[in-house]
């Protein structure tokens, strides 16, 4: 689904200007391997294990868009423990055109994001459950021609809850709205029209049904008992280890 209008449409890595090509993040292989990668989608997700980058170069997009790095709008400023990596400093973002209007959702800051807001006279979001803190951000934040990004906003919600974001990311995308989300949810992911990019040794599109949490979850529904008498055998097998020692050494 690419944007009828206005929004980022290409990223590039700015090599020329990167000295350790071998240090964090560049280390990291997908991120290695990256110049450029096609922006231009009403929806894209980032998906890929821990550690593959991709809440890395969404984390840089933020800050390239004016963005704070732990999360909110343009317009609010805070810090807790920073954590970003220099590859804002090396990321250029092409706009067709710059939308005036943007929100960084973090799951794992958002409730630091909350206090700054209440600092500010924004109250609300510490007087409900974590989940339905990311709701309500959802409906106040996410505006209608505006520049979203979400970073693996699933580890706060249910799954009647990813479904009700799913919802409201529809809403704003049929207003000219714009999301960039890191994922591990294969509910977020069957977003209809999505662009999804897969993190592995480089940054490339899938389908739907090759991602990876689609098709662990997919063959895990289908027979969860070959999965578990594999995962807890070697356990068994240590106890048994133990018992028989401990037999000899009596």
């Amino acid at each position: 689904m690419a944007l009828p209008t206005g929004g980022l449409i290409r990223l590039e890595v700015l090599w020329d200007s990167v000295e350790a090509v071998d240090r964090y993040p560049f280390s990291i292989p997908a991120l290695r391997a990256l110049d450029d990668l096609d922006m231009d989608h009403a929806v894209t997700f980032f998906v890929g294990e821990n550690g593959s980058g991709k809440s890395t170069l969404l984390e840089a997009i933020a800050v390239v868009a004016g963005l704070n790095p732990e999360g909110g709008t343009r317009n609010l400023r805070f810090t807790n423990r920073p954590t970003e990596s220099v590859l804002h400093e090396h990321l250029k973002l092409v706009w067709r055109q710059r939308q005036r209007w943007a929100f960084f959702l973090r799951a794992e800051t958002f409730f630091d994001t909350a206090t700054a807001y209440e600092g500010v006279g924004v109250d609300g979001f510490h007087t409900r459950s974590h989940g339905e803190q990311f709701i309500e951000a959802a409906m106040e934040k996410f505006q209608p021609g505006g520049f979203h990004l979400l970073d693996e906003p699933e580890a706060a919600l249910s799954g009647l809850g990813q479904l009700k974001l799913m919802r409201r990311i529809y809403d704003v995308v049929a207003a000219g709205g714009q999301f960039v989300i890191a994922t591990h949810s294969p509910i977020l992911l069957a977003y209809p029209g999505a662009r999804i990019y897969e993190f592995d040794d480089r940054v490339r599109p899938v389908a739907y049904e090759d991602t990876e949490p689609y098709q662990l979850t997919k063959s895990f529904l289908d027979a969860p008992e070959q999965y578990l008498v594999h995962l807890f055998a070697d356990d068994e097998d240590d106890d048994d280890d133990e018992d028989e020692e401990g037999a000899g050494a009596g």
